[in-house]
Formats: C-alpha cells, structure tokens, sequence
C-alpha cells in the first residue's frame, strides 16, 4: 500500500514538473518555488555523486523531496524555510542533510540569477522580434525621402531606411550589452553557504552545471553578498539603456502628429483611438504606451540601484529580485510594443518629400558643391548658403522658387566674385534626392551603402538568433540532465540495492 502511494506521489509530481516547464514554453518565468525545487534536485544529486551524502540515505531524500514537491504544489511556498519542515515530515530528520554546505544565502543568491536569466532571455526574444521588423521595413524606404532634425529643427534630408537603421543599429548594441550582461549572470553561487563555504567539499561546479549555470561566482563572499548587487544592476542598465532610444523613437513620432499631414502616421484601428469629444481627432495610442513603458524601464532601473545603493555588504534581505524581474518584463512589453508600431506604421513618400523641399535643410549641398567644383573655401560657402536662405525666407520663397540671378547677385556681394557655378548645378544643389543619393561617406544615407549595412544587420541578427537559441537549448540539457539524475537517484530508494 505504502509502495502504491509512493508511486502515485511520483506521477503527481512528474504531472506537477511538465505544468512548470509548459508555463516555461508558454512565455512565463517560473516562480520562487520552483527554483527552490530544482536547486534541492541538484543538491541532492551532486551530494550522493561526491559520497558526502551515502547513496541510500540520498536516494530517501530524494523520494521524500518528490514527495514534498507534491504536497507543496498547489501552496507553492517561496521561502526554504517553508520547504524544508515539510521535506523532514516526509522523509524524517536525516534529510535535512539536503541543506549540508548550504545556507539560505547562496539559496536566493542562486534563484536570483535564474529569475535573471529567464528574464533576460524573454527580454532577449522581444528584442530580436522588433529588430526583424525595423530591418524589413527600412528594406522597403531605401529610397524614401525624409527631413532629419537637429535640435527639433529640420537640419538634412536623409532615407527613412537610414533613420531606420539607426535606431536598428541602437538595438544590435543592446544585444550586445544583454549577452554580456547574460555571461556574468549565468554563473552559480551555490555552494558559497552564508559566505565562506563550508567544512564539506561539495562540486560547486557539478551543482552549476545541474542547474544550467556556464560557470562558478568563484569568491564565496562575492558569490552572496557583492555579485548580486552588480548583476541585477547590469541587467537592468541595458535595458534602461534600450529604453532610451526607443523612448527618442516615440516621440519622433509623436511630433509627427503636430502636423496637419503627417508623413508617418499609425494605421486606424487597435493602435489609435478617436476622441471622446472631437470626431475628427485620431489619438496615436500605441505610441503613449510605447513612451510610456519605456519611461517605466528607466525608471523601475534606477530604482534598482538605488535599493542597492549604501547598503552594507552583508544585508542581503534588503535586495529582492522583484524590482529587477519587473524592470525586464516591462522592458519585454516595450519590445513588443515596439513591434506592433512598426507593423503599424503608414509612410507618405511625397507627403515627407514635401516637408524636405519647404525647407532649407539642403543648403549644406550648395556649400560642399561650391567647394567640390570650385574649390571655393567652405566657410565662404557656407556664408552665401546662409545668405540665400535668409533672401528666400525673406520673400516667401523655397529653395527651388529662387531665381539663378539673385544668387549670382547674393553670392557676389559676398565674396565680390562671380558664381562659379552654372544655373543647372545651382538647381541640382536643391535637388533633395540627389543630395541623398551623391553621398559617398560610410555609414551614409546613399541606399547602397544603408542596403550594405541592412544586410550586415540581417546576418548579425541571425546569428543573434542562433545565440539564443544556443542558451534555450543550453538550459533544456541541463533540465534534462538533472531531470534523470535525480528521477535515477529517487528509484533507488525502493529497490533496496543503490546500485
């Protein structure tokens, strides 16, 4: 009968383990408790392997730990504390030696880093999900005229594709920092104890690698009491420092609808809303949730550090993971936010070329041209530029409306020389397009050069990809691993022979 409920209890729990690993598929970060489980499984495993805890013993404790999972589930309690007293009900006061060459502190410190590097990685995803969009849809405005602003004034015109792949190429750095930011995160503080390990010479490294961990916090003092500061720090630095830029991105579209004819707009429907009051208003929606969540990551960021900040090294209790944990879900919701603007985005080609030729943001052109073809010294070019703005806005004019003859007579005036240049390479000066086209700088707008570097943003992006991939895959071998070795060791308590 005892057998029976035995083998029944293990079913409830392997039924109990597949619920976590689907809420794991499903998108969710799993919770204290589960953690808990699995730091135990490891601990427990890594115990019988060395010989500190004899093998039969281990393998009770092991069943007794299947069992507790199971009478915990539905509680799920996230403190030792609460595991631990219903692990000895179970399987009697021997299996507190689950807890040999440990303490609570390198406990936390443990989950901490693995509530880390699940939200890095879900972070990571949404990431990789929005730079695929913003690479497409520059694809697609290589040739897409639109005015550049320094200042919030209209400086130069550029591609939509080139503005687009800048702030692409923002994110590629961001990916950057969470790869880092994910090497230093993902290394195991078990084993550490309170902080200076302990008279058992438990496999810290076997206990990393059960748990999916690529390495050890070597030091035991810095393991609990240093490390956790600066790894939930850099973590959610990179993603403040995510926020920012896609922060700039929404309130450059923002300003967009200050206009009477926006160039670039949302779509009607899920994204904006109409007003409660003025028929004709449309209220870009998603863009506010977009500044707005990506305010909330930096400041939930900074609420990081300041938690951490002068306190003493020891006092563990006063950092938690939930700030940090909050800080990439938010960051998760930006990324997707993000996402859906980007498939909801309209671009006016003529309405934004439009803007361009309205304006004097062309004006650098004439002054290179004057210095390309006559070798007339910028700053003398740059002179006459300013001086025919000033004549065309005077009379009402655009760049293109003002007549040949007046900039020979401007340019004289100012130099007290002819203008070198013919009435056909006074116009091409205005030309937009052919400002934008004829750039021969790297990192150019010219859409050669922005298809170049898209192409080169596309391969980074894959193996971006793969490098995720590689880390998901990681930590299912190690599930695996630990999965077996444990399921192994808890059979052994009812065969009567431990091998």
């Amino acid at each position: 009968m005892k057998r029976a409920l035995v083998i029944i209890a293990l079913a409830a729990g392997l039924v109990a383990v597949a619920g976590d690993k689907a809420r794991a598929q499903g998108g969710q970060i799993h919770d204290t408790y589960y953690f808990i489980c699995e730091i135990n499984k490891a601990s427990i495993v890594m115990l019988a392997e060395t010989g500190i805890v004899p093998e039969p013993l281990a393998a009770r404790i092991a069943r007794g730990i299947q069992e507790t999972i199971v009478s915990l589930s539905a509680k799920r309690p996230n403190d030792y504390f609460d595991f631990e007293p219903k692990l000895l009900e179970v399987a009697g006061p021997e299996a507190s030696r689950v807890h040999t060459g440990r303490s609570r502190q390198d406990i936390e410190s443990t989950y901490q880093r693995q509530y880390a590097r699940e939200s890095l990685l879900r972070a990571y995803e949404a990431l990789n999900g929005a730079r695929g969009r913003l690479l497409t849809l520059a694809g697609k405005h290589l040739e897409t005229i639109v005015p550049a602003y320094t200042l919030d004034v209209q400086a130069q015109p550029t591609s939509l594709a080139h503005y687009l792949h800048g702030i692409a190429a923002t994110l590629e750095r961001d990916s950057e920092r969470l790869q880092a930011a994910y090497a230093r995160i993902n290394r195991s503080p078990l084993g550490a104890a309170a902080l200076g390990t302990s008279g058992f010479p438990l496999d810290r490294r076997r206990l990393a690698d059960l748990l999916g961990f690529e390495g050890v916090v070597e030091n035991s003092y810095d393991a609990n009491h240093m490390a956790p500061v600066d790894f939930a720090a850099e973590l959610v630095s990179a993603l403040a420092i995510s926020a920012l830029h896609l922060g700039q991105f929404s309130q450059d579209l923002l300003i967009q609808y200050h206009n009477p004819t926006p160039w670039l707009m949302l779509k009607e429907g899920a994204l904006t809303g109409t007003s409660s009051i003025m028929p004709q208003k449309r209220n870009p929606r998603a863009l506010g949730d977009l500044r707005a969540v990506s305010s909330a990551v930096v400041g939930d960021a900074q609420t990081v550090f300041v938690i951490a900040h002068n306190t003493s090294v020891g006092d563990y209790d006063y950092r938690e993971e939930q700030q940090f944990v909050q800080t990439a879900e938010k960051a998760s919701r930006m990324y997707r936010t993000f996402s859906e603007v980007l498939d909801g985005l309209i671009v006016y080609p003529d309405r934004s070329l439009a803007e361009v030729n309205a304006e004097y943001s062309t004006m650098t052109e004439l002054a290179d041209m004057l210095l390309r073809e006559a070798q007339v010294p910028f700053r003398i070019g740059h002179h006459f530029a300013s001086e025919l703005t000033n004549y065309g806005r005077a009379h009402g004019l655009t760049p293109k409306d003002i007549p040949y003859q007046e900039g020979v007579r401007i340019y004289r005036e100012v130099t007290d020389e002819k203008l070198p240049l013919t009435e056909a390479q006074f116009r091409s000066a205005f030309d937009a397009k052919l400002m934008v086209t004829s750039r021969r700088g790297l990192g150019g707008p010219q859409p050669l050069e922005v298809k170049r570097m898209l192409a080169e943003s596309r391969t980074r992006l894959a193996s971006d990809a793969a490098w995720l991939q590689a880390r998901l895959q990681h930590l299912q071998d190690a599930q695996a691993v630990l999965d077996k070795s444990f399921t192994q060791l808890a059979a052994r308590a009812d065969s009567g022979n431990p091998r």
